[in-house]
């Protein structure tokens, strides 16, 4: 069985036709995936900092399906956070995909309501200061009280997509550091947002900004099962 690059991947995807009479159906994209996105995950470089397989799976596929529907510009990051790991370690990773290369790999807070050193509640409801899961098209950027800070817009209707009106951005802030580590056992947590060491935040919000896709995981099964893009492919 053929398995197809990511650049021929994406020409299927966007343009939908093998040749004038022979058009691609979605058990031919089915067939493919799995085998696409293994191959991909198994040349992730530096391999001993990679993300986990079923984090990196969930990113990939969502990251196929909003290609087909037209709303990345961004094309050549995905970025995954994954929120089964300890806050204690370093669970953020921006992965180029033209290149399978780890460009970015940090410390990123989870919502205080959301747990204290590992997430395990999740909500897209105002005012309840835990994070969201699922799948985000990062926006544009501007300049906020912790510096340059980046939209983000849920695009899964009752799991995410009250990010804008909960002002859930990507931001720097001291407490997501190695030194508060250190100093409380545990990475300092947020109202909701994705919050980066000040060192890295700026780097990281330059180079996924602008319609990039962004996946964080958690292994709820509410979530797995009900997931519109998890469960597109």
């Amino acid at each position: 069985m053929k398995i197809f690059t990511l650049s021929e991947l994406l020409i299927l995807l966007s343009i939908n036709v093998l040749s004038d009479d022979t058009i691609i159906s979605s058990s031919l994209l089915r067939l493919h995936t799995n085998e696409t996105i293994t191959l991909m995950y198994n040349q992730i470089q530096p391999e001993d900092i990679k993300p986990s397989y079923k984090a990196f799976y969930g990113g990939m596929v969502c990251y196929y399906r909003i290609i087909q529907e037209g709303k990345l510009e961004n094309r050549r990051y995905l970025t995954v956070i994954d929120f089964s790991i300890s806050s204690k370690l370093k669970r953020l990773w921006v992965i180029d995909l033209e290149t399978m290369q780890i460009v970015h790999h940090s410390y990123v807070s989870h919502g205080k309501n959301s747990g204290d050193e590992y997430a395990i509640r999740f909500s897209n409801i105002p005012k309840t200061n835990m994070s969201s899961l699922g799948f985000y098209i990062t926006g544009s950027t501007y300049q906020g009280k912790y510096g340059l800070s980046l939209y983000l817009d849920g695009i899964e209707p009752g799991i995410n997509d009250n990010v804008r009106k909960r002002a859930i951005v990507i931001h720097s802030a001291p407490y997501a550091t190695q030194n508060f580590i250190s100093k409380y056992g545990r990475l300092g947590r947020s109202y909701g947002c994705p919050a980066l060491p000040p060192a890295k935040s700026s780097a990281i919000i330059e180079t996924i900004k602008n319609r990039s896709c962004l996946f964080i995981y958690y292994p709820d099964k509410s979530y797995l099962i009900y997931s519109y893009y998890l469960n597109s492919i």
